[in-house]
């Protein structure tokens, strides 16, 4: 029997790759790599290996989940080792813990690697840090696909009062709702909120606004995107940094001479 290693890949930035990640690609004879992997983390891999597009996008999956499975059972079962490459983190909205239970289901040996999530990430790279002393002291990781099955009071009445900064993944599309519902159960519409595109990538693109603003400022923002809600945006105007780096060097550049 093979073995399957569950690696993180980070988000998007292939530099933020882990080390042991890279390792599990450099024995890899299988890999089956998800949309949102950048794909130079490929080049890590022997030239041999066979590499499988397992990407989904909305409404579209190039496989299923049970077509995925079997073939990580098919290859473990010729005694090959598969990586499977996933976005961000595994087990953080990647169907890593699902994935993991089959393989364990199957007496598959396999391994966690974990990744850098998004979550963290792009706010980190748009100047945003979850948590601060001065505004926040509590952080929620939240998807937004399925929240419009989430509607209950408590369920609200929890987000929008009891936690200092909400992270919500592939969420775009429902921002007017999420807006709406925050505002109605007690979130204040001038609370700060903002949309970071393609976060770590030179795609990064980041709008701020307020819950009552937001849908109209970032109209033109699509997936993948990362929305943070909480007053811990405000210190993007003081320590935002990446989107910066294009335009301005790293040092000071020395006057000519004479």
């Amino acid at each position: 029997m093979g073995k399957v290693y569950l690696v993180g890949a980070g988000p998007g930035d292939p530099d933020l790759i882990t080390v042991k990640g890279i390792k599990a690609l450099q024995k890899s004879d299988v890999v089956l790599y998800d949309r949102l992997v950048n794909k130079e983390l490929l080049a890590y891999a022997p030239k041999e290996v066979k590499l499988i597009y397992c990407g989904k996008r909305p409404n579209h999956h190039s496989l299923t989940q049970e077509a995925i499975n079997s073939l990580l059972f098919q290859y473990a079962n010729k005694g090959k080792v598969i990586t499977r490459l996933k976005g961000g983190d595994p087990f953080i909205f990647g169907r890593g813990g699902e994935e993991a239970a089959y393989l364990r289901a199957n007496d598959i040996t396999f391994e966690i690697v974990p990744g850098i999530t998004s979550g963290s990430a792009a706010p980190a790279y748009a100047g945003i840090p979850l948590t601060h002393r001065d505004y926040s002291s509590s952080v929620t990781f939240i998807s937004g696909v399925s929240i419009r099955t989430k509607d209950t009071e408590k369920y609200w009445e929890h987000l929008a009062q009891g936690i200092d900064t909400l992270c919500i993944y592939m969420g775009v599309k429902n921002l007017p709702f999420i807006c709406e519902k925050l505002i109605h159960y007690g979130r204040e519409a001038t609370t700060p909120i903002a949309l970071v595109h393609s976060g770590t990538t030179n795609r990064q693109e980041t709008v701020t606004g307020t819950l009552e603003n937001i849908v109209e400022k970032a109209s033109h923002i699509q997936n993948p995107a990362m929305i943070i809600v909480g007053e811990v945006v405000r210190l993007r105007e003081q320590i935002q940094w990446f989107e910066q780096l294009s335009v301005e060097p790293d040092f000071a550049v020395p006057s000519a001479i004479g």
